[in-house]
């Protein structure tokens, strides 16, 4: 596999080394050893997976102080654009964000490591989603932020019309409202 650094500390897009023959496709998706010498030493302890259809924006999510999650993303199925936003208010890249495509194609994931508001917008007719956290879903710390807060600069490219999401991720707080990381 391939560790890719981005433009914020932490973040990583890893690409896996993929065999192709006549049968199909084989590739390791996670090796904790080599995860470990590369990016960090991490307890996963649950697999998410979610389908969702076009135009579909789940996020910016997160989980506050010590119930934070750092997640490994990536599709099995379909393409999405995947945000992840600093919001470690002690952070030189406070309120920056990577963008990513993810797709079952390119078979790229993303490392979002805690401090991070998390979200992806799904740009096929449909896609499974899936990662691994390395803490519990804890409903009394979620929270999430405005995927369209202008002070973000997020470049979603869909038209924001064609968005759907949900009334829960509408109600989310500007940047500036929110319960951030110090």
């Amino acid at each position: 596999m391939e560790y890719i650094k981005t433009d914020i500390e932490g973040v990583y897009i890893i690409e896996p080394k993929v065999f192709n023959d006549a049968r199909g496709y084989f590739f390791e998706a996670f090796k904790q050893k080599e995860f470990e010498e590369n990016i960090c030493k991490i307890n996963f302890i649950q697999d998410n997976e979610s389908r969702s259809s076009y135009g579909v924006l789940r996020g910016l999510h997160y989980q506050k102080a010590e119930l934070s999650q750092a997640k490994l993303v990536r599709v099995i199925k379909g393409r999405v654009v995947d945000v992840a936003v600093d919001i470690r208010k002690s952070s030189p890249t406070f309120g920056k964000h990577v963008m990513v495509e993810l797709s079952e194609d390119n078979k790229r994931q993303l490392f979002i490591p805690r401090g991070f508001a998390h979200g992806f917008l799904v740009l096929s007719e449909e896609a499974i989603f899936t990662y691994k956290v390395d803490n519990v879903y804890a409903p009394q710390s979620e929270a999430s932020i405005r995927f369209d807060d202008p002070t973000l600069n997020i470049e979603w490219p869909i038209d924001k019309a064609n968005v759907v999401t949900s009334e829960k991720d509408l109600e989310g707080k500007k940047l500036e409202e929110a319960e951030l990381f110090d």
